[in-house]
């Protein structure tokens, strides 16, 4: 969602006499798209302010803005923290950004704009075509959360659930196809909580799909407490809908999912998984984990290690605990740091070696691919597979924007290595 944000952002400047540039010392406004899921994340956007001012020691200061969930989250503290911010501006607030420039080029004081006003955001947005001409686009149709998980601070700092009008999100989807993209992607803190008057998310999913030039569709985050029997069926139904979902569980335990307030357990969770098998045999599922929370004992670790070897995410994100300034789970007795460090060593091997028996079992298969752009300085092309897998593939023929089975010879860590089927050259060639 940051990525979409900072997309937008460039539209809106860009009617103030903006651009983006490639040399950084020609800045004249600097704005850091920031992210609060972490403290890391936190702490990050003060190193780059600290190397702004490095950059811009012997030269006129350029605007810096700080625009995100940090800024939404610690407001007039980062002005004080730091003078040389000029402004904050939280996440639902952003269509401002041209304002605020203009009030900071003509010498008004500091500007902090933290409000929640989503509304006004995306009618905003609405009057500005997007100019994003990617392969593979984000389209945020969703945000804020009221879920309110003991570990999250995005109900703080996105607000509660909003969900753009349907015709809107159609409006800029076309707008996106008729740029080029072939991919569009989603978006949502709760994507599948998307409810606009009659509308559900897989009512969206089945409009998309009816467009010849699309060529794929997939959402992301979805919590399971929304994953109805009707967006269930989608993934039965809608052939443009990629087999790879992207369900956070964040624990096995359901003693656990109840500490931190999750709204489901882990028979609910393995129910979903079940159904969304039922209705399509290719499926495979990614997942979010966090080791270590407060309470979690040796028992409900080996838990999620059990969910871990039996769904077989073919990917997952696990961190240790983070408490967030703000949440409910801040105030809790954390795991001993050295216990939680190993907890996560663990499932990280077992979950790499799940990946890596996976990625094995491609080799000499044939994967159809969506090429998204040529690697600098090379006659390489990088694509990703139904399953979010990244792919290169050597290529004279410019390969963007095409849908193409590849052979995979050979894989790392991250990316799946092939080549073009033989059968498919006269396709290529067009």
């Amino acid at each position: 969602m940051n990525e979409y944000d900072s997309d937008r952002i460039l539209d809106l400047v860009k009617k103030v006499g903006y651009f983006p540039t490639k040399n950084v010392l020609e800045t004249d406004c600097y704005i850091l798209n920031t992210c609060h899921i972490r403290e890391k994340a936190t702490e990050k956007v003060y190193d780059d302010i600290g190397r702004i001012k490095k950059k811009f020691r012997d030269k006129k200061k350029p605007i810096l803005l700080i625009t995100g969930c940090v800024a939404q989250a610690e407001s007039s503290e980062m002005l004080e923290r730091s003078k040389y911010i000029d402004g904050v501006i939280g996440p639902q607030s952003y269509h401002s950004i041209p304002d605020v420039i203009k009030k900071i080029e003509n010498k008004k004081n500091k500007v902090n704009n933290t409000e929640f006003d989503v509304v006004e955001k995306f009618d905003k947005l609405n009057s500005i075509p997007n100019k994003n001409s990617k392969i593979s686009s984000f389209l945020t149709i969703q945000e804020g959360c009221d879920k309110f998980c003991h570990f999250c601070v995005v109900p703080y700092t996105r607000g509660p659930e909003y969900s753009r009008p349907f015709q809107q999100i159609i409006s800029e989807a076309k707008q996106l196809i008729a740029n080029g993209s072939k991919e569009i992607i989603l978006l949502g803190q709760n994507v599948n909580a998307y409810n606009h008057k009659k509308y559900r998310l897989s009512d969206l999913i089945n409009e998309l799909n009816s467009y010849d030039d699309l060529y794929r569709i997939r959402y992301t985050t979805s919590h399971p407490k929304d994953m109805t029997d009707d967006l269930i069926e989608a993934h039965k139904n809608c052939n443009k809908l990629m087999p790879l979902l992207h369900l956070p569980v964040q624990s096995g335990s359901s003693k656990i999912l109840k500490l931190m307030n999750r709204k489901h357990n882990i028979e609910e969770y393995l129910e979903i998984i079940k159904k969304l098998k039922k209705n399509n045999e290719f499926i495979k599922f990614s997942s979010d984990f966090i080791i270590g929370y407060p309470g979690e004992n040796e028992d409900d670790f080996n838990k999620t290690l059990s969910l871990m070897k039996d769904i077989k995410f073919i990917n997952s994100f696990s961190f240790i605990f983070s408490p967030r300034p703000g949440t409910p789970a801040s105030n809790l007795k954390t795991v001993d740091t050295e216990i939680s460090k190993e907890r996560l060593k663990i499932f990280q091997k077992i979950s790499d070696e799940i990946k890596e028996d996976y990625r094995k079992k491609l080799i000499n298969k044939k994967t159809e691919v969506l090429f998204e752009n040529k690697m600098k300085n090379q006659e390489k092309y990088f694509g990703r597979d139904k399953y979010g897998n990244s792919v290169v593939v050597e290529s004279k023929i410019d390969l963007t924007g095409k849908n193409l089975d590849v052979k995979i010879n050979n894989f790392n860590r991250s990316t799946l290595f092939g080549e073009i089927f033989l059968n498919k050259n006269r396709e290529v060639a067009a």
